[in-house]
């Protein structure tokens, strides 16, 4: 793997959400995540009427279902089809993308939710960006801050990397399946059409199109297998 595996452009297809602009800027989408903020506010200013401000600084489309028992603070973006479900749990700075799903007890805060991303279940996904149609099953977490409190330090074939990010999630690439209590440690990047087997426990960068079984045991996907 090279630093080009981890770009903007090689995890995410920046058309399949209202932040491609945005995250087009970033050499690498980990940059973007301390301005989320400062991007759903500027988005703000351009929506239609289709959207609808529920409450200072929370926008919703008017074809998103809102279950009445979520909490959504602000500043917050729910596109159109999305679903947030039951005691969901959105701090804000958030945006959820379309037709995704943000369900039972999910928290999400500081975070870009692609277009057709799912994370249905007692989730949380903190200073993390989710790709097109990656999937994070129950009880998967992105664990966002180190247990020193030390800037996330990136390893890509024994090169430091320094974000300078105190807080930084994971990165999933568009397609990703993640299985069911796993915990993405800080800094994860994980290359588009990964699977994470579940129960793992996921740190650094894992390539494209390949099944984490465990850090031991990282195998390339054979055509058309998904697990």
């Amino acid at each position: 793997m090279t630093k080009n595996d981890v770009k903007t452009t090689s995890l995410l297809d920046l058309s399949h959400s209202a932040a491609g602009k945005y995250l087009s800027a970033y050499e690498y989408p980990y940059e973007a995540l301390p301005d989320i903020k400062k991007m759903i506010l500027d988005l703000q200013k351009e929506l239609g009427d289709d959207f609808t401000e529920v409450s200072e600084g929370v926008f919703i489309h008017k074809t998103a279902k809102v279950a009445p028992t979520a909490y959504i603070g602000a500043p917050t973006i729910i596109c159109a089809g999305a679903e947030i479900r039951h005691c969901a749990f959105i701090r804000g700075s958030a945006l959820v993308g379309e037709n995704s799903v943000v369900g039972n007890s999910t928290e999400v805060k500081n975070a870009i939710i692609f277009d057709n991303v799912a994370v249905p279940h007692f989730n949380y996904v903190g200073d993390s960006i989710l790709g097109y149609k990656s999937h994070m099953g129950a009880g998967s977490v992105t664990s966002n801050v180190k247990s020193d409190k030390t800037n996330v330090v990136l390893r890509l074939n024994g090169e430091r990397i320094e974000t300078g990010l105190r807080k930084f999630g994971a990165i999933l690439g568009d397609f990703v399946e993640v299985g069911c209590n796993s915990t993405l440690n800080p800094g994860t990047i994980i290359g588009r059409h990964t699977n994470v087997y579940p129960n793992s426990s996921v740190r650094g960068v894992i390539p494209a199109e390949h099944i984490y079984k465990n850090k031991e045991n990282i195998v390339m996907k054979i055509k058309g297998e998904n697990n």
